[in-house]
C-alpha cells in the first residue's frame, strides 16, 4: 500500500516519492528495456542521475510511446484463475490511431489496464505484455487509483471541464488538495514507465486526455529536447470557469511543456489560450495558419482536429451484425414504426432526459407520431463513480414510465429504455434502421456517435442474408450545438438541448423530411466522415507534431524553474548570458567606450510603481559619465522634460528621449531635434481615434509626447484590451496611410511617431559622432528590454561593416531577459544590470585631469 504521508507536493512534483509498503519493495523489478545511458532508480527522479536527452541514442528509427489513461486491452482471467488472458481492444481510438502512422514506425503503450492485477502477477504480466503487444502497465496502488480517477479527474476536472461549478455545499464536491496531490502522484507513476522505454533523441511522445495533464512536466524535466505532444479529448472550458479551479496554473504550466497541444475544436483552443493569456500573459500569434504560444523561446504549437472512426473497423461490425441478422430481428420488433435513436454514456452531461421531454413534446404536439414513433435510448455503463449518476438514472427511469403510461397502447411503447450493455453488432443494427439519431448532450468533448451512424447508414457492399445492413441508406441528425462533431456536420439538425420544444420540433422536422433531401444530407456527411477518419486524424497531428519539434532541435535548451513552475528555455546556440568578468575585462582595455541604455525594464523595473531612479542608479551613471572615455546615453521613449528632471544631477549624461527625436549630448547642451518631420497635423487625425477607443476600453489612456501618441491598455482586461488595440491598430494605418507616421504595437500599448524615428537611427548617430570626431568606439556596451532596444541591436552588426564601429570593437548587446532577441548576450533582470553597471562604475577612471579631457570630447561632439 503507498504511504499516506504525501503531503508534500514540491517534493512530489520535484521527483521525491513517499515511501512505499514493504510489499512493494519486495516484488522483483521487471527488467528495464532501456536504450540510452544512465539509471533509472525504482521511484525516485533524482536529477543527479537523470538521463540527459544530450545523451547519443543507439537507436535511429523513430518511435511513438503513447501514453493514455488505459491501455487499448482486453483483460479476462482464466477459467481456472491460474493467470490471465489478453487481447486487442479493437474499439479503442488508441489502437485505431496506428492506421495513420508511418508502417516503420514502431509504437509502444503506456498506460493502465482495467482489471486489478495482483501484485504477485504483476511483473510476469508486465513482461507479457511487453513482448506480445509492446504494452507497459502502469499499476496504481488501490488508494491513489480512487483518489486519482474516481477522486480528482471524475469529480474535480470532469464537471469543471464540462462547465460544472462546484456551488454545492457538499463536502464531496470542494476541491480536495489531497486529491490533487494523488493526481499529481499518479502521473509520476506513469512517467517512470515512459522512462523505461524512452530514446529520448528519437522517440515521439503522444499523451492522452484530462487524465494525465501534468505527464509533460515530468516528462520534459528529464528530457528537455523530448518530441512532445498532448491532445486532448475533452472539453476546455471558458476562462471564467477554468479560474476557479485551485491549481489553474500548475495544469497550464504543465501543457505548456508540450511541443503541440491538440483540441477537437476552436472552441476549445480559443477557451485555453484566452485562459493563457488571462493567467500567464501569453499571447496566441497566427503564422501561415498554425497557431502558436511563444513560451520562454520555445513555440508550442496549438492544433485543431476533431477526432474520426475507423472505416474499416465499423465495417467489419456491420458484417458480422449481418451474420448475426440482428437488423432483421428489430425490424420485425419494430414494423411499421419509425425509430429515433439514442446512444449515450450514463453521466449527467449527455442530456438523456432532456431527448426524453422533447419526444415527449413532439408526441403532445404532433399526435400524428403517437403509435407509430419510437425513440429507443441505449445507455452505455458509466465509464467510473462519477457524480449523480443514481440520480440520473431515477429521473430517467421516472420519464420513461410516465411518457410510456402517457402514450403508450398495447403492443407500443414511444420510449424504449435500453440500461444494460448492448454488444456492438446490436448497435449497429439499431443504427442501419434508425431515421434519426438524436444527441442532446449539455456538453461534450466529440461525440462520435452520429460518425458512426452516417457510416452504418451507407450499408456495406456484397451479397448477404440480411439487407437492411448491406443496401445504402439516407439518415438524418438532431444534434446539440454543444458537442465538438456539432461543426464538422453542417447538414444536421443542431439544437440547443436545454430548448425541449425546439428538439421536438427538430425531431418532427427530421423524420418528416423528405427521402431526397434526408439522401443529400447524408452523401454530404458521408464524404466528410469517411474521409476524415481517425488515421487522418493521428497522420495530421503526427505531420504537425515534427514540424513542431524541428524548430526545438536548433536551439540550445536548459530547464529552468521548480515544481510546476519547471519551463525549458530554448535560445539560438549564439545567445548566452552576460559574462561580467569578461565584459569588465574588455571596458578596462578600451579607449573610447558607447554605454546606451534603456530606461524602463532596464534600469528601472517594469512593475516598479515610482518611475524615478534610485540614487543607486543616479550615482552609477554619474560615475561612468565622469570617465572621460565614456559616452553614455538613456535612450528611451519617455519624454524630454521627465528624463532632464529624473538625470539632473548627472551632468555628463546623454539622453535620447521619445525614441530618439529628442537628443541631448550632455545637460549643458541644446536639444537637437533628429526627425526629419516638423508637422505634426497627423495628430488632429489620431488623437480622436484613440479617444475613441478610450471611452469603449475602461483602465486605458492617452499619453500625449511632443512627436508621439501613446495608447496603453495595461490597467485594462487583457483579452478586450489586446482585442481593442488589434482593431486601433487597423484603424489608425487606414487613416494615417498618407501621413509620414508608424503606428506600431507593443507590450500593452499602441503607438503613433514619426516614421525616421527609432532607437537604431539613435545608436548610428552617437557611433558616427564619436568616429568622425577621432574617437571611435572600441567598446558598445547596448541593454534594453522590448522590441523597441531590437531597432538598436540590429544596427549595430551593420555598423562594424560600415567601418563605423572598429572591426575590433567589443560589443556586448544585452537583453534583459531570457528571450529570443537580436542581442546575443541576456541579463536575467534589473537587479543584474545594475549589478553589472557597479562593476564598470569601479572601473571607470574619474580623475581631474581626465574629466577636462572628457568635457572637451563633448565639446567637439556638439560642435560637429
Amino acid at each position: 500500500m503507498m504511504s499516506r504521508s504525501y503531503t508534500n507536493l514540491l517534493d512530489l512534483a520535484s521527483g521525491n516519492f513517499p515511501a512505499m509498503g514493504n510489499s512493494f519493495k519486495e516484488r522483483r523489478r521487471m527488467p528495464r528495456v532501456m536504450s540510452v545511458p544512465g539509471i533509472v532508480t525504482e521511484v525516485d527522479d533524482d536529477q543527479a542521475v537523470s538521463v540527459s536527452s544530450d545523451n547519443p541514442s543507439t537507436v535511429s528509427t523513430d518511435r511513438m510511446i503513447i501514453v493514455a489513461n488505459q491501455l487499448p486491452l482486453k483483460a479476462k482471467r482464466r477459467e481456472d484463475n491460474q493467470g490471465w488472458n489478453f487481447s486487442w481492444n479493437e474499439d479503442s481510438l488508441l489502437l485505431q490511431l496506428k492506421d495513420g502512422l508511418p508502417e516503420e514506425m514502431e509504437v509502444l503503450y503506456v498506460g493502465s489496464l482495467r482489471v486489478d492485477i495482483d501484485p504477485a502477477e504483476q511483473d510476469d504480466v508486465s513482461q507479457y505484455l511487453l513482448d506480445k503487444f509492446k504494452c507497459v502497465p502502469t499499476f496504481l496502488p488501490s488508494d491513489v487509483l480512487a483518489k486519482f480517477y474516481d477522486g480528482f479527474c471524475k469529480r474535480q476536472l470532469w464537471p469543471l471541464f464540462h462547465y460544472m461549478l462546484p456551488f454545492s455545499t457538499a463536502k464531496s464536491h470542494r476541491f480536495d488538495r489531497s486529491l490533487w496531490e494523488a493526481y499529481v502522484l499518479a502521473n509520476k507513476l506513469f512517467f517512470q514507465k515512459v522512462v523505461e522505454i524512452i530514446n529520448p533523441e528519437d522517440d515521439f511522445i503522444w499523451v492522452h486526455d484530462y487524465h494525465l495533464m501534468v505527464l509533460p512536466t515530468f516528462i520534459r524535466r528529464r528530457f528537455n529536447r523530448v518530441k512532445l505532444g498532448f491532445f486532448l479529448h475533452s472539453p476546455f472550458p471558458s476562462s471564467e470557469i477554468y479560474r476557479t479551479l485551485p491549481v489553474r496554473e500548475e495544469i497550464l504550466k504543465a501543457l505548456l511543456n508540450s511541443d503541440i497541444i491538440g483540441f477537437h475544436t476552436f472552441d476549445y483552443a480559443r477557451h485555453f489560450l484566452s485562459c493563457c493569456s488571462r493567467m500567464l500573459g501569453l499571447e496566441y500569434q497566427s503564422k501561415r495558419g498554425y497557431l502558436g504560444l511563444e513560451y520562454y523561446g520555445r513555440t508550442i504549437s496549438i492544433k485543431i482536429m476533431p477526432v474520426g472512426i475507423h472505416m474499416g473497423r465499423i465495417e467489419t461490425v456491420m458484417k458480422m451484425a449481418d451474420e448475426e441478422c440482428k437488423a432483421r430481428e428489430l425490424k420485425q420488433q419494430f414494423e411499421g414504426k419509425t425509430i429515433l435513436l439514442g446512444v449515450d454514456d450514463m453521466d449527467i452531461f449527455k442530456g438523456i432526459n432532456l431527448k426524453i421531454l422533447a419526444m415527449e413534446q413532439m408526441l403532445k404536439q404532433h399526435p400524428k407520431w403517437q403509435g407509430r414513433a419510437v425513440l429507443v435510448q441505449v445507455v452505455n455503463p458509466a465509464r467510473g463513480k462519477g457524480i449523480h449518476l443514481d440520480e440520473i438514472r431515477a429521473e430517467i427511469e421516472e420519464s420513461c414510465s410516465r411518457i410510456n403510461r402517457m402514450y403508450g397502447r398495447p403492443g407500443y411503447e414511444p420510449i424504449i429504455f435500453i440500461d444494460r450493455s448492448v454488444s456492438v453488432a446490436e448497435k449497429v443494427a439499431y443504427y442501419s434502421l434508425a431515421e434519426c439519431v438524436i444527441v442532446t448532450a449539455v456538453r461534450d468533448g466529440m461525440n462520435l456517435t452520429p460518425y458512426e451512424y452516417i457510416a452504418c447508414r451507407q450499408g456495406i457492399s456484397g451479397n448477404g442474408s440480411c439487407s437492411d445492413i448491406r443496401s445504402p441508406k439516407k439518415s438524418m441528425l438532431v444534434i446539440s450545438e454543444f458537442i465538438g462533431c456539432s461543426p464538422s456536420l453542417s447538414g444536421a439538425i443542431r439544437v440547443n438541448p436545454w430548448n425541449v420544444e425546439a428538439t421536438a420540433e427538430a425531431m418532427n422536422e427530421a423524420i418528416s423530411m423528405s427521402d431526397g433531401e434526408k439522401q443529400l444530407r447524408h452523401e454530404k456527411h458521408y464524404r466528410y466522415v469517411s474521409t476524415h477518419d481517425v488515421a487522418y486524424w493521428s497522420r495530421s497531428f503526427l505531420q504537425d507534431m515534427e514540424r513542431a519539434c524541428a524548430d526545438l532541435l536548433r536551439k540550445r535548451c536548459w530547464g529552468i524553474g521548480l515544481s510546476f513552475g519547471f519551463r525549458v528555455v530554448a535560445l539560438d546556440p549564439n545567445f548566452r548570458k552576460l559574462s561580467i568578468d569578461a565584459m569588465v575585462s574588455s571596458y578596462k582595455r578600451a579607449r573610447s567606450r558607447a554605454i546606451l541604455l534603456d530606461y524602463d525594464g532596464t534600469v528601472m523595473p517594469q512593475n516598479s510603481i515610482n518611475k524615478s531612479p534610485s540614487n543607486e542608479v543616479i550615482s552609477l551613471l554619474d560615475t561612468l559619465c565622469a570617465d572621460p572615455r565614456n559616452v553614455v546615453f538613456i535612450v528611451s521613449g519617455r519624454g524630454r522634460n521627465s528624463l532632464s528632471d529624473w538625470f539632473l544631477p548627472c551632468k555628463n549624461l546623454g539622453i535620447a528621449a521619445e525614441h530618439g527625436y529628442f537628443l541631448r549630448w550632455s545637460q549643458s547642451a541644446q536639444w537637437e531635434i533628429c526627425g526629419k518631420n516638423m508637422d505634426f497635423g497627423w495628430m488632429q487625425i489620431a488623437e480622436p481615434v484613440m479617444k475613441l477607443y478610450t471611452e469603449a476600453t475602461d483602465g486605458s489612456n492617452i499619453e500625449t509626447k511632443e512627436s508621439a501618441l501613446v495608447w496603453q491598455y495595461r490597467d485594462a482586461d487583457l483579452g478586450f484590451g489586446s482585442s481593442q488595440a488589434k482593431e486601433m491598430l487597423d484603424h489608425l494605418e487606414s487613416v494615417l496611410a498618407n501621413e509620414p507616421v508608424a503606428v506600431k504595437s507593443g507590450q500593452f500599448i499602441v503607438e503613433v511617431k514619426p516614421q525616421d524615428v527609432s532607437k537604431g537611427l539613435v545608436a548610428e548617430r552617437i557611433f558616427s559622432s564619436m568616429a568622425e570626431n577621432g574617437k571611435q568606439a572600441d567598446f558598445v556596451l547596448c541593454v534594453g528590454d522590448d522590441r523597441s532596444d531590437e531597432d538598436m541591436f540590429e544596427i549595430i552588426s551593420s555598423s562594424i561593416s560600415r567601418n563605423i564601429l572598429s572591426a575590433n570593437s567589443s560589443v556586448f548587446a544585452c537583453t534583459v531577459g531570457q528571450k529570443p532577441s537580436k542581442a546575443k548576450y541576456y541579463l536575467d533582470d534589473t537587479t543584474e544590470v545594475i549589478s553589472m553597471l557597479e562593476s564598470l562604475a569601479e572601473e571607470s577612471d574619474s580623475s581631474p585631469d581626465l574629466e577636462e579631457i572628457g568635457d572637451s570630447f563633448q565639446r567637439q561632439v556638439r560642435l560637429s
